[in-house]
């Protein structure tokens, strides 16, 4: 009995210690662009899990803005508008954005309209970010990556640098 106490006592210790990713995100200034990291995450009208889940995303790397932070929950909208609640351990720092718009983006050499074109994406497309300046960002789609005109993109700011 005293052995089960003891993991009882010691698992409750750990619960209360602060994820250190929670606390860092915690201090970044809203809003900001993020990621689903989880494979399955879901958006609730509120922020505690006593509220009801109004949308299951099962997108992981899905970009989303974060708008407002309450504790360990942050109110988020998603492409299409639609706002709620998420708990922070199921969001990523890692930068994605998805193609917007009526027709396929294009995946250039370098970041000019003058580069060689090397592939094109849909709309509907997830990717991770990089090398963001001047209009452009470096878009990778599974492997197949080029720069694109960050017009064509939902996830990225205009004016906006990335490393």
């Amino acid at each position: 009995m005293r052995i089960l106490a003891a993991a009882l006592s010691a698992l409750a210790a750990v619960a209360l210690i602060p994820d250190p990713a929670v606390a860092a995100d915690a201090k970044k200034s809203v809003p900001y662009y993020a990621s689903i990291s989880a494979s399955r995450a879901r958006m609730r009208t509120g922020p505690a899990r006593t509220y009801p889940a109004n949308w299951l995303y099962q997108r992981q790397d899905l970009p989303i803005k974060v708008v407002a932070i309450f504790k360990e929950w942050r109110k988020v909208a998603d492409p299409d508008g639609t706002e709620g609640w998420m708990q922070a351990n199921l969001l990523s720092g890692t930068r994605t954005a998805i193609v917007h718009g009526a027709g396929p983006v294009e995946l250039r050499e370098k970041p000019a309209a003058s580069g060689k074109l090397l592939w094109r994406a849909a709309p509907g497309v997830v990717g991770r970010l990089s090398q963001c300046g001047n209009g452009w960002c470096r878009f990778d789609v599974k492997g197949q990556a080029g720069f694109v005109a960050i017009g064509g993109l939902w996830g990225v700011e205009a004016g906006e640098t990335l490393p």
